[in-house]
């Protein structure tokens, strides 16, 4: 087993506590599409749009496949989403020539298809601009104002843009394994799986330099030698083959990291992946918020979205101590 390291927050801590995701209903996502279907008769693929509750999206892939009588990988998604929530998201299945089943069938407790049209692509990985949130924190317990306090500091200033927990596993294992299998301790045959533990290891080295540049009091910071992308927001480093874009006091901090880990590093380059970029910071878009009183309980709506690959956790953990308990 291993223990994720106790990454730092950009906000002081407001020592307040509250449950996440006690119902489905608590954590809603809404996919937001890269593309909506282009809904002509001739179009080889089927789009659905569908509300899930409590179900895993690979599972009701799954359940559209053998309706469809086609094989898993000719239903398409952008993106996995939890399944302790309700989600509506885009599938697609491949299916030219054919005139396509009612999916409607397949509505129940756990899956609802609100739409069914026609376009002329599968629907890949990743190909969504982001997700919105509407997220209800139950029983809260704490001082509000500090909450308060952060929510707007938040709201001016983005997040820590982390990647959360379900990047690395049940307690890290994904880690782990990765470092296993880039010692050649462990084999794995499955693309997918060996994918899965390339990330986690280059989400932690990631997380690492964004954490150090926190405890070095340099949240929100341009330092010398800062690579910046296209929406001129400072980058840290997805590691892999190719020559550092920082230079300077940036580098140093990114290369004091890779020293830390320089065998997950080189593990990394020997694979075959290539250096890329991402944001240091994540600013929730229509950030929202109101208090909820119900008894003696209160709870906290918030609603705000965020473009692919980043997370609602790294919102939540600069608020408060969040307790899943589920129903």
């Amino acid at each position: 087993m291993t223990h994720l390291p106790d990454w730092p927050n950009a906000y002081p801590k407001t020592l307040a506590t509250g449950v996440l995701k006690q119902y489905n209903q608590d954590f809603k996502v809404t996919e937001i599409p890269l593309a909506m279907p282009t809904a002509e008769e001739t179009d080889e693929h089927i789009w659905l749009y569908i509300e899930k509750n409590g179900a895993n999206t690979a599972w009701i892939a799954k359940r559209l496949a053998e309706l469809a009588q086609v094989k898993e990988m000719d239903v398409g998604y952008a993106g996995m989403k939890d399944r302790h929530s309700i989600s509506r998201q885009w599938f697609s299945i491949y299916l030219p020539r054919v005139d396509a089943p009612d999916f409607s069938q397949l509505n129940d407790d756990e899956m609802v298809v609100i739409t069914q049209t026609r376009s002329n692509k599968k629907i890949r990985r990743g190909d969504l601009l982001g997700n919105h949130f509407e997220i209800r924190l139950r029983n809260i317990q704490g001082d509000k104002s500090l909450i308060e306090a952060n929510l707007e500091q938040v709201k001016a200033l983005g997040v820590p843009n982390y990647f959360g927990e379900q990047r690395f596993g049940h307690d890290g294992n994904n880690i782990e394994s990765g470092r296993a299998m880039l010692a050649g301790e462990i084999r794995v045959k499955q693309r997918n799986k060996k994918s899965i533990y390339l990330s986690a290891i280059r989400s932690l080295l990631f997380n690492e330099v964004l954490a150090a540049r926190i405890n070095q009091g340099l949240w929100g910071q341009v330092v010398e030698g800062d690579q910046l992308n296209e929406y001129n927001a400072v980058t840290g480093p997805l590691w892999g083959r190719g020559r550092s874009a920082t230079t300077a006091n940036a580098l140093a901090i990114e290369q004091a990291i890779i020293d830390k880990y320089a065998t997950l590093a080189d593990g990394l380059e020997h694979a075959g992946l290539k250096q890329e970029r991402r944001a240091l910071v994540s600013t929730p878009e229509h950030l929202n918020w109101q208090w909820e009183t119900s008894g003696d309980e209160e709870h906290l709506l918030l609603s705000f979205a965020l473009p692919a690959g980043q997370y609602a956790t790294s919102v939540l953990q600069e608020l408060m101590d969040v307790i899943e308990v589920r129903n």
